[in-house]
């Protein structure tokens, strides 16, 4: 019997319960499901704070992978979802969430997201999706000011970073720190299109470059893109960076290095604190309890 092989591009599914809060009969409690090209997240949260959430492997089918992440999310709570006042759907597959009352873009979402999570000191939001990157400016109440999207595939995405730990064989969670074990900066990759980098990247290994070197050359060439994306919509600090590639080191050090600021730090949701790559998640559920609140009677 042949060893099952490893598939060194998937991510860990996993999900969070807030210890600190009681949900209890008059709370209000909302919830948002953002769908992406490549992972699903659902955030509950019980009188505009955070209270669980869940993050999936988008499937082929939108509803069924939506249903999913809020199955997680909502999972050992207690609770069901009727006890949820109103559900905001976001993301690529947001038109796609059957239990949503209204869908709202990912902008909005990422943006009410970013400002929740380090608060109204945050002007400017890279959020990089499986599919595609987006530069947001924000003012201080996470209202999007404006926002700039990549024009082009999926190169500098998370998809684009799956593609490179299968060549390498490295597990996807390891890429970034691994990026930064060089001695100096290689010149990044010259191709924007996944397909055409992981081409030059098999030349590289042939000529005898490093895994860790290929790696620097192409977390270099995304964190380029990302960085040229941000000047376009216009730097203004303080600057944070939201979705899967949040937790991508060599990204991130590597933007920092080229805008010449320091991101906010990411807050450590190993240990209790809120996830960046469920912002949108986060976003669309205090979207619900505005829209909520909003739709209740004078009284």
């Amino acid at each position: 019997m042949s060893a099952t092989k490893e598939e060194f591009w998937r991510w860990h599914e996993y999900r969070r319960t807030m210890p600190n809060i009681k949900p209890a009969g008059k709370d209000l409690i909302t919830a948002g499901v953002d769908v992406g090209s490549v992972g699903s997240k659902a955030a509950v949260m019980v009188n505009g704070h955070a209270y669980s959430w869940g993050i999936i492997r988008t499937g082929s089918n939108s509803p069924e992978s939506a249903k999913k992440a809020l199955d997680f999310a909502l999972k050992d709570t207690g609770l069901a979802l009727g006890d949820l006042k109103y559900i905001v759907g976001t993301g690529y597959g947001r038109v796609n969430v059957p239990m949503a009352n209204k869908a709202i873009t990912e902008i909005a979402c990422h943006a009410k997201g970013a400002n929740y999570i380090w608060g109204s000191s945050v002007r400017t939001v890279l959020d990089v999706g499986g599919q595609d990157i987006k530069a947001i400016k924000i003012d201080e109440t996470g209202r999007v000011v404006s926002f700039l999207m990549n024009d082009k595939c999926a190169a500098g995405t998370g998809r684009g970073m799956e593609v490179f730990a299968d060549l390498l064989q490295i597990p996807v969670e390891e890429i970034g720190a691994m990026s930064l074990k060089v001695e100096s900066e290689p010149e990044p990759v010259s191709c924007t299109c996944v397909a055409f980098a992981k081409t030059e990247a098999i030349g590289l290994l042939r000529k005898g470059w490093s895994k860790e070197k290929v790696l620097a050359a192409y977390t270099r060439a995304m964190a380029v893109r990302m960085a040229n994306l941000i000047n376009r919509v216009g730097l203004e600090p303080a600057l944070v960076v939201t979705g899967g590639q949040s937790k991508n080191v060599g990204i991130v050090s590597r933007i920092e290095t080229i805008l010449g600021v320091k991101c906010l730090p990411a807050p450590n949701w190993r240990e209790g604190g809120l996830d960046p790559m469920v912002a949108g998640a986060f976003g669309a559920a205090l979207l619900a309890k505005a829209l909520y609140e909003k739709a209740q009677p004078v009284r």
